[in-house]
């Protein structure tokens, strides 16, 4: 081994399965990649991964220097955190990762409000209905409704995500019993509970209309296209919506600040989790003002 980069080889191969894998993961071309591999088994004298149609896999020695650079990795991101964890200045870049409805819906007045009050802070913000993974300094900080956060990371609870049924205002809706069509996720659902509500409340064939995107059934329903499901922090905000029914209690959800305990102890971090907190327990109030003010 003649660098970190050769055991990086190594371990996104034997993740991934690819070359085309490990080099998206690495930045570099999967020439670069095919190079780095053939170089490291002909210095070493050993075959490290077998060919197949199906992908790379791992012979015994690959395995086992694939495992001895995810230790040396853990390591590294581990000092990496701890190092980062001393920064006491009031500056430099804040990665945020949540949704593109929480951003739109609830965040972004936040965010301007942090920046105005600290404008040396730069947010970097992922949308992405993914968990970045906090560890690995994909971001400092995840937004993220869930009723059950990772375990593996230090969060807070700011209020409660409440949905009701939402219509065209213009309709001549005016309780659910009125209702002759509706709009549901897509066919594969990230929000399991409103799937199972849907599946248990609405008969398939009154599903008039599909969308993977929250923010594309709340378009649907302002254009007439059926009734759906919306968080209250998008449905009352849109004056082309109008509520129909009570709030529906068993779909509410918690919103969490997730972070990675290292990251916590740096003072712009906890700076900006306090300020969200703050901010997004008066938003999510119930009775609240519109969110989007």
């Amino acid at each position: 081994m003649n660098s970190w980069d050769d055991l990086r080889t190594v371990l996104e191969i034997s993740r991934s399965g690819s070359l085309s894998g490990a080099a998206r993961q690495l930045g570099v071309s999967h020439a670069t990649v095919f190079r780095r591999l053939r170089n490291i088994e002909r210095r070493l004298g050993v075959l490290l991964f077998e060919r197949s149609p199906g992908g790379y896999q791992p012979t015994l020695a690959g395995e086992e220097m694939a495992q001895a650079a995810a230790r040396v990795h853990q390591e590294v991101e581990g000092v990496t955190r701890r190092i980062q964890g001393r920064d006491q200045r009031l500056e430099g870049v804040i990665r945020v990762t949540l949704t593109d409805s929480l951003l739109q819906g609830l965040l972004m007045p936040v965010f301007e409000a942090f920046q105005q009050c600290h404008p040396a802070i730069v947010l970097d913000v992922s949308v992405s209905n993914a968990l970045y993974d906090l560890a690995a300094r994909d971001a400092e900080v995840a937004i993220r409704p869930s009723n059950q956060p990772p375990e593996t990371l230090v969060g807070r609870r700011v209020g409660s995500i409440r949905q009701a049924i939402y219509v065209a205002r213009d309709g001549d809706i005016s309780e659910p019993g009125d209702i002759t069509a509706w709009i549901d996720q897509g066919q594969r659902p990230d929000d399991a509970a409103l799937a199972a509500w849907m599946e248990d409340k609405v008969e398939q064939a009154m599903v008039r209309f599909r969308c993977d995107s929250l923010l594309g059934r709340q378009q649907a329903a302002r254009r007439g296209l059926g009734a759906v499901v919306l968080p209250r922090y998008l449905g009352d905000a849109d004056v082309g919506l109008k509520q129909v029914g009570d709030e529906l209690e068993a779909l509410a959800v918690d919103l969490w600040l997730l972070a990675h305990q290292d990251m916590r102890q740096v003072v712009r971090i906890r700076l900006f989790i306090d300020f969200l907190a703050e901010s997004l327990r008066a938003r999510l109030a119930p009775g609240a003002a519109d969110p989007k003010r």
